[in-house]
């Protein structure tokens, strides 16, 4: 009996958490159901707010939540895969978007053809899975798996003609498989190209070396302006075009970035040390070793005999007119001869 009582007594309690759908607000709640949105306008009681912060949030959200609940119940509604769908209003407020809106994604070339041509995919309603008589199992029909069962069921090949004796099957159906794969990839890249307008050629397939990166066309410009006589001082530039980054150093005449002033004193001695170590590590030659230098032999001149007798090696015959007159030791009078 004590049992049944309690359950009695706290029936009544558990009714009462049970909220009621409709929700009475002094200020009518303005909502915007095309994009799920509920203004309250109402005034927030600060006593219980302060005292009971979080349970009287959730009381005012679960309010408001209930009023925009009962506005989409408002709306026509249709059954879509056993489920109800409410059909929204176009929006009254425009949400602004962090990312652009997604664009839709062209169709390839299979699809477009598919579509003029009213051809629909069975794919939903077809099976995955094919029961194959010689293996006596389910074998998928593409996917998972799907290489294994082949290996098993293709174990041996029939050679009908004399000459095909000598080659490999095995290596022929490998070679064979590996092109359909780069056939399908050579479209898929075809695919992606003409979504994004560019123009490829017709044969073969592009690479880095017939479309460089924007980089390396930059690059490559720049080197060839700066290539003439003037380095490039005189030389037209194209329309909109920019230098090119990280080749200063390599092309002359660029005009470098000045590095920053060293805030502190660490910073200026790291960038010291750091230039130090480069130098020390990298393997190029201060010294040239091909400079002959000079070598110097202490003690006395040598002398060098000439014509008429020994000579100092330093001594210069005195050219005329340059010589030290001495006035004293002048005679007057023309010298004759």
């Amino acid at each position: 009996m004590d049992v049944v009582k309690s359950i009695l007594e706290n029936e009544p309690r558990e009714k009462d958490l049970r909220k009621s759908t409709v929700v009475n607000k002094e200020v009518e709640v303005e909502t915007d159901v095309g994009s799920l949105l509920a203004f309250d306008y109402n005034t927030l009681d600060l006593k219980a707010l302060r005292s009971e912060t979080e349970h009287y949030l959730k009381n005012v959200t679960r309010d408001n939540v209930q009023i925009l609940i009962n506005k989409i119940w408002e709306l026509p509604t249709e059954r879509v895969d056993e489920a109800i769908v409410a059909k929204l209003p176009k929006p009254q407020f425009i949400l602004p978007r962090s990312r652009q809106v997604p664009k839709p994604k062209p169709l390839t070339k299979w699809q477009k053809f598919a579509k003029e041509k009213g051809i629909t995919s069975k794919k939903k309603n077809k099976s995955k899975l094919k029961w194959d008589d010689q293996l006596q199992k389910w074998i998928p029909l593409f996917g998972y798996k799907r290489n294994k069962a082949m290996e098993q069921k293709e174990w041996l090949v029939e050679v009908n003609d004399e000459n095909k004796v000598m080659e490999d099957s095995f290596a022929n159906a490998k070679a064979a498989k590996q092109e359909r794969q780069s056939k399908n990839e050579l479209q898929r890249l075809h695919n992606i190209a003409k979504a994004r307008n560019i123009k490829i050629p017709r044969i073969g397939l592009p690479t880095n070396d017939h479309f460089p990166n924007s980089q390396q066309l930059s690059q490559a410009i720049t080197v060839a302006r700066t290539s003439t006589a003037s380095v490039g001082k005189f030389q037209n530039r194209l329309p909109k075009e920019k230098d090119a980054k990280g080749i200063a150093k390599q092309v002359p005449g660029m005009k470098r970035k000045a590095e920053p002033i060293p805030a502190n004193v660490q910073e200026e001695k790291k960038r010291n040390k750091d230039l130090a170590d480069n130098i020390l590590k990298s393997n190029t030659k201060i010294l040239r070793e091909d400079f002959a230098v000079p070598k110097v032999k202490s003690g006395k001149p040598q002398m060098k005999k000439g014509k008429k007798g020994v000579k100092s090696r330093g001594a210069k015959k005195p050219k005329g007119g340059k010589g030290k007159r001495d006035m004293r030791l002048k005679v007057g009078g023309r010298k004759r001869r």
